[in-house]
């Protein structure tokens, strides 16, 4: 079983055997349609299609961010409903980069499933290794979710609330992992208001992977530096809506290093939902 990543050559051994379950999360933030479209056309054999907006994330309040995470059983249901078991091997996929497939990674995590992968770098990888496509929508074949409603979590959130009391008692870390220019408040392509939560501190997601969307060589260096910059305090993750910041969480787990200290909460509401309170403070620069 995989759980963490996988590559398109393991995955082409796995992907005929029924106890594989695969997930298309391709999505474009300035195009919402954009993934659903591209999986109608073609999509790795027996995937299903899982919309950021619509299945990995609940109703918008406007004060609970761009992406607030459904209910934890709503969750467990729906991938009870398409098959999910503890005993089965779940991949998720997007274009290239794992930005939006690490979120259901993530969130599969959350709902107390460990053996859940990401493709390294998705359907361009997938399609660049001679792996095959298809245009038909796989039948769901439902498993049982009262055992699934059980599972203990894997992966933990922090409130906003507990983002609060952090400004003063400095306990953990936050991890932004958005673009440098937007943590400065230089520029806001998403939310109503530019800047970052005080005394987090700037790590794109980007610099996890290369130009082919695989997880870099030194990964492991690199977050041992953030760690030494977060002067060993545990890190917590956000970005713009809880997307991004899932993939830094999945770096850490790819690096070897969350065993070693607690490293992995995700403030889900992220800046969007923190920005969407003005008695809250921004910081910028």
């Amino acid at each position: 079983m995989f759980t963490h990543i996988i590559s398109p050559t393991q995955l082409s051994c796995l992907v005929s055997d029924s106890a594989v379950l695969l997930f298309d999360c391709r999505h474009d933030l300035m195009q919402p349609s954009w993934g659903r479209s591209q999986y109608a056309l073609a999509h790795l054999p027996q995937a299903h299609f899982a919309a950021l907006d619509d299945d990995l994330s609940a109703a918008k309040t406007g004060r609970n961010g761009r992406h607030p995470l459904p209910n934890r059983d709503d969750f467990v249901k729906w991938l009870a409903a398409h098959g999910a078991r503890t005993d089965i091997q779940i991949v998720c996929y997007d274009q290239q980069d794992g930005m939006y497939a690490a979120r259901l990674w993530w969130m599969c995590r959350w709902a107390g499933f460990a053996n859940v992968a990401v493709l390294e770098g998705g359907y361009a990888a997938w399609l660049a290794a001679g792996g095959g496509e298809s245009q038909v929508v796989p039948r769901k074949v439902a498993s049982p979710v009262v055992p699934l409603l059980a599972l203990p979590p894997l992966e933990q959130v922090i409130t906003t609330q507990q983002v609060v009391d952090h400004l003063s008692s400095q306990q953990f870390v936050l991890v932004d992992a958005r673009a440098p220019e937007r943590y400065r408040g230089e520029v806001e392509p998403l939310d109503a208001v530019a800047g970052h939560i005080p005394h987090a501190i700037n790590r794109v997601f980007k610099l996890n992977i290369d130009a082919q969307g695989r997880f870099v060589d030194d990964l492991t260096v690199q977050w041992q530096a953030v760690n030494t910059v977060a002067k060993q305090l545990p890190l917590a993750h956000q970005c713009g809506s809880g997307v991004t910041a899932c993939h830094n969480i999945l770096a850490l787990h790819v690096a070897g290093l969350v065993q070693a200290a607690d490293l992995s909460k995700l403030y889900a509401g992220s800046w969007s939902e923190w920005c969407s309170d003005s008695s809250r403070p921004v910081a910028k620069g």
